[in-house]
């Protein structure tokens, strides 16, 4: 089996307004690892070129097309020479458009795969969308990834006509995700880092706002894209947008760090964001929003503390001391290292891949 992938995505350089960055560069590196070539296609759109935080990389090939149709049918074209073509969700830019393209254009046996790095979003817009592009394309695709969602978003997809879907779950890359020393500009009982966006904001003000609120001798970060404009309580500092080569250094300063989730994603479960893993992977003490399958990934009270509200939060924030972080945050990196890598998730994705192939040449 040859092993080229065209895969047409958000934005690989560029973490600006794409938490799905992490993602790809560990999947893809670790592909790469395994002999896998990729060249990843993305638009130059919401100023995302203009923002990159690394550069073109040596374990893929990067094209970056105008934000025009154009544009964007000449490179889908170039989709004709790979052996595996992907389209990921949330590209930003003509999301339909691509997949129809990309997909016609796909040589006969070559593997196609939707992969969807929002799966509880996109499964809402088709039920929403009868006529929904994915929706026509489901039964014509080989299989459908997710970086999250368990049984509730497999049976989802096979309702609406997916041959497979299978969860490629979010991990840690050890080469870029690890323990650094503490840096006192991000000193701080509890830090929060994720752009807004509509369906996390009354979660973020439940978890993160309504605790700092409960104790203001307490100090909070709050980073992330789009909360300029938010009231928060005094003891809140923001720090806006944070390139991705500060997240080691503001997940291993604070005493905790803090997931929240999206309503989507806690509503489905089996979701874990990047931030779980980066914050896991740096040794942090992570406390997370409640959602089911959390134990999947990390073992409550020994790897991760959760909170049902923030009440919780306050809670943990208030009584945690700063040992007992420690060896939390210590237990949840020796278990990512023992057994969330991206090394891990691309031997998933390889074992998938082969089947597939044998598949087709027993058939032939």
């Amino acid at each position: 089996m040859t092993k080229t992938i065209a895969f047409y995505g958000s934005s690989l350089l560029s973490a600006y307004w794409n938490g799905a960055a992490t993602y790809y560069r560990g999947i893809i590196r670790a592909l790469a690892r395994r002999g896998y070539q990729t060249t990843f296609y993305e638009p130059d759109v919401w100023d995302r070129q203009k923002n990159r935080d690394i550069d073109p990389p040596d374990w893929a090939r990067v094209v970056v097309y105008d934000g025009t149709v154009e544009a964007l049918r000449k490179v889908a074209a170039e989709a004709a020479r790979y052996d595996i073509v992907v389209k990921a969700s949330g590209v930003g830019f003509e999301d339909d458009l691509i997949l129809s393209e990309v997909m016609t254009a796909a040589r006969p046996g070559a593997l196609r795969i939707f992969w969807d790095v929002d799966a509880p979003h996109t499964l809402g817009e088709i039920r929403q969308a009868p006529d929904h592009a994915l929706r026509r394309w489901l039964p014509d695709l080989d299989m459908v990834l997710t970086y999250g969602g368990g049984d509730p978003v497999v049976e989802q997809y096979r309702a609406f006509g997916a041959r497979a879907c299978v969860p490629v779950y979010n991990a840690l890359d050890p080469s870029t995700h690890h323990p650094v020393a503490p840096e006192p500009r991000f000193a701080c009982d509890l830090a929060f880092l994720g752009n807004r966006l509509p369906d996390r904001d009354e979660r973020v003000a439940e978890f993160f706002t309504r605790a700092a609120g409960l104790l203001p001798d307490q100090r909070f970060i709050l980073g992330g894209n789009g909360w300029h404009d938010v009231a928060m309580p005094a003891n809140v500092q923001k720090l806006g947008h944070v390139p991705t080569a500060d997240h080691n250094a503001l997940n291993c300063s604070p005493r905790m760090v803090l997931n929240v989730a999206r309503d989507s994603m806690a509503v489905n479960g089996f979701s874990p964001a990047t931030r779980v893993f980066e914050a896991a992977g740096a040794g942090a003490c992570l406390v997370t929003d409640a959602w089911e399958g959390i134990e999947l990934f990390l073992q409550p009270d020994e790897e991760v503390l959760v909170a049902r509200d923030g009440q919780d939060v306050a809670e943990a924030v208030r009584t945690v001391s700063p040992d007992r972080a420690r060896a939390i945050g210590q237990a949840a990196l020796a278990r990512v290292l023992a057994h969330h890598t991206y090394d891990q998730r691309a031997e998933q994705a390889d074992a998938l891949f082969q089947a597939h192939a044998a598949r087709q040449g027993a058939a032939a």
